[in-house]
């Protein structure tokens, strides 16, 4: 049965919310002031008429968009867009109880997400390559991505074609698929150990496909060409599957602001330093150690590091800072540290930190809710929130990028540093 009811407001995760007796509701695709027609399920509601469209309401330009899990803001004008960004942000900080000055949202969508990941499904002698349908284990088979960079356009065709020899076992594909300076980089995971029949013809795939390398399950089948991601002034080969940042601009962009924060320091701690898009830039001007739990990232860094004239002393510890967090006697030999932790932040960490003496803490998170709680603990011991800066990497999504410029405060109120 239809119900007519008034979008008040935008969530976190962009739905349009909706005050109604029961408590909100929430309703994808429904933007502030739209009376809409809607079809319940409990606390959420389906769109199927919108009788007073908002002025901010755009066409989404993604042909998948109601579909596809992926996008959740290509309706919204550019300043509402922002300005949902934005609040998205202040909302967490204000729920942990930090007031910080916000800078202005940076776009740094630049040419587009360079890494994706795909999903492959065999259904009634069918293959089905694409992204899952919100809240939903459906797939939606693509045939490109308009939000990725130009490169990983022929992405679902690729994907397919290192399907073929795996589809016998029909197990369900992820492909994990870079952009970098030299190809295609691709990652294959959930079929598990493959026969030398089936390697011998992913390889052919490859080689078919032109791309720079195939693995699977993180083992490397064929490298045609070396992956190379540039790094400031470093060219980095990653291993299968390593985390980089969304997007090039993005990586450039939240490098500059860290580079920004820790100017001046001599020695820094780069926590979470994974291929090192910080420390190789960092390296430029300041001795670096650079710490994380992923040996073969940091392994990937030591040798672009080497291989690269001009950069400062650079030094490489594999260590997991989740159960062996830096403590006070090691984080004193640093003038700065830099961290970008996973979405769950990194609480003990930060807990040493905050007893810690020094002077600059640069803080990058992709999850708006565990940088504010990891922030408010800062405070406590001595530092002051300089700004947060919103960057804009994962656009047209619910999340948005926080770099946090930490400065520690002597005892008669002065910022050190």
């Amino acid at each position: 049965m239809a119900e007519r009811v008034v979008i008040a407001r935008l969530g976190s995760r962009g739905d349009g919310i909706a005050d109604a007796p029961g408590g909100p509701l929430y309703v994808p695709r429904a933007l502030p002031g739209e009376a809409v027609l809607i079809e319940r399920d409990r606390s959420r509601g389906r769109v199927i008429d919108i009788e007073a469209p908002s002025p901010a309401r755009t066409e989404p330009f993604c042909p998948y968009f109601a579909a596809c899990g992926g996008c959740a803001a290509q309706h919204m004008s550019a300043a509402l867009y922002a300005e949902w960004k934005r609040e998205t942000a202040l909302n967490a900080l204000r729920q942990a109880g930090i007031d910080a000055p916000l800078q202005a949202l940076i776009d740094a969508h630049g040419e587009g997400r360079r890494r994706l990941t795909l999903h492959v499904r065999f259904w009634d002698g069918e293959t089905r390559v694409g992204y899952m349908a919100a809240r939903s284990h459906d797939l939606v088979a693509i045939t490109h991505c308009p939000i990725a960079e130009p490169a990983l356009k022929r992405t679902p065709e690729a994907a397919r074609a290192l399907s073929e020899p795996l589809a016998r076992a029909r197990k369900p594909l992820d492909i994990q698929v870079t952009a970098t300076d030299t190809g295609l980089d691709c990652d294959i995971r959930g079929h598990g150990p493959a026969a030398e029949r089936e390697r011998q013809a992913l390889i052919e795939a490859a080689a078919g496909q032109d791309l720079a390398r195939v693995s699977l399950h993180g083992e490397v089948l064929v490298e045609r060409r070396a992956p190379l991601v540039t790094m400031g002034r470093a060219t980095v080969a990653p291993p299968p599957g390593a985390f980089l940042q969304a997007t090039r601009a993005g990586e450039d962009m939240l490098a500059g602001l860290v580079r920004e924060a820790c100017a001046g320091a001599r020695r820094i701690a780069d926590l979470f330093a994974g291929c090192g898009p910080f420390a190789l830039r960092l390296a430029e001007a300041a001795e670096v150690h650079a710490i994380d739990g992923d040996a073969l990232a940091l392994a990937a860094l030591d040798r672009a590091w080497r291989a690269t004239t001009g950069l400062k002393r650079l030094a490489v510890e594999t260590r997991d800072l989740f159960r062996r967090p830096l403590l006070g006697p090691e984080l004193a030999r640093f003038d700065a540290v830099a961290l970008d932790p996973p979405r769950a932040g990194a609480e003990a960490q930060v807990r040493q930190l905050a007893a810690s003496t020094v002077p600059v803490v640069a803080s990058v998170s992709c999850d708006a809710g565990t940088f504010a709680r990891d922030a408010a603990i800062l405070p406590a011991g001595g530092y002051r929130l300089e700004r947060v800066t919103p960057v804009d990497q994962f656009k047209y999504s619910a999340h948005v990028e926080l770099v946090g410029v930490f400065r520690r405060e002597s005892r008669g109120g002065r910022v050190d540093g």
